[in-house]
């Protein structure tokens, strides 16, 4: 298992540092993620959505939903008949009810606070379980995957967005050094929290990508588990099923 990195101190848990973390970026967040990105994020999620559309899921939960990106994305395109978006930072969450009401679902949607390490959600309840940029933040990666499994329906299908670390010369030497120096100091002049895009690369170079990470899945009950690259390899999207 990878190391544990955590944005601030090794002595608080990551779980607590993280919460902190994003309740102290959620104003800034979206805009953030829009520019340092050039707009890509927008169409990563769209690739991952694609991945469920012939599901026909009628309940869907998005774990570690943010400010609901993914949450409004999957609504606008699949139509469900429930989706919940859960998270642990109370601050990304209203960011995402302001942006939810705003676009008129809040019939549609429902945001809740919570632990995705310990989900509030009875055994079998969803037919697809999303996450997007957040099982990375996971204190227990394996511990958070297995939850995900116990609240998924039999066949029930799991998709997740992450960052991964681009192979390809000399892309990934361009990248590391836009990732490990560029992002950052525009990060902690935007956001104010100079710890939170350090801790953005650090969590990436951490974090088991690729046929690691879907070690991890069947390691937590997923089976027919599958790594699709996006982008030259700076984010993957990981599928599999209970």
């Amino acid at each position: 298992m990878s190391e544990i990195v955590k944005p601030y101190n090794q002595e608080d848990s990551k779980k607590e540092q993280v919460g902190k973390m994003f309740d102290n970026i959620a104003p800034y967040y979206d805009f953030l993620n829009r520019l340092l990105t050039l707009r890509i994020d927008v169409l990563w999620r769209r690739s991952a959505i694609k991945m469920i559309k012939n599901r026909n899921a009628k309940k869907i939960i998005d774990i570690a939903t943010g400010t609901a990106d993914l949450t409004v994305e999957i609504n606008k395109q699949l139509k469900p008949d429930q989706i919940i978006g859960m998270d642990l930072s109370h601050e990304m969450l209203e960011v995402g009810r302001k942006k939810i009401a705003k676009k008129g679902l809040d019939n549609l949607i429902r945001l809740d606070q919570g632990d995705s390490e310990n989900l509030q959600y009875a055994d079998n309840s969803f037919d697809v379980a999303t996450a997007a940029f957040g099982v990375r933040n996971f204190e227990n990666l394996k511990a958070g995957l297995t939850e995900i499994n116990r609240v998924l329906k039999k066949n029930g299908q799991i998709v997740v967005l992450e960052f991964s670390r681009p192979t390809i010369f000399p892309f990934k030497q361009l990248f590391n050094l836009y990732f490990k120096y560029v992002l950052p100091l525009i990060g902690k002049v935007t956001s104010k929290d100079p710890k939170a895009y350090q801790y953005l690369y650090e969590s990436v170079q951490a974090f088991p990508d690729g046929e690691d990470f879907l070690a991890v899945l069947k390691e937590s009950g997923f089976n027919s588990n599958k790594c699709k690259k996006l982008s030259l390899g700076i984010c993957s999207i990981y599928t599999g099923f209970k």
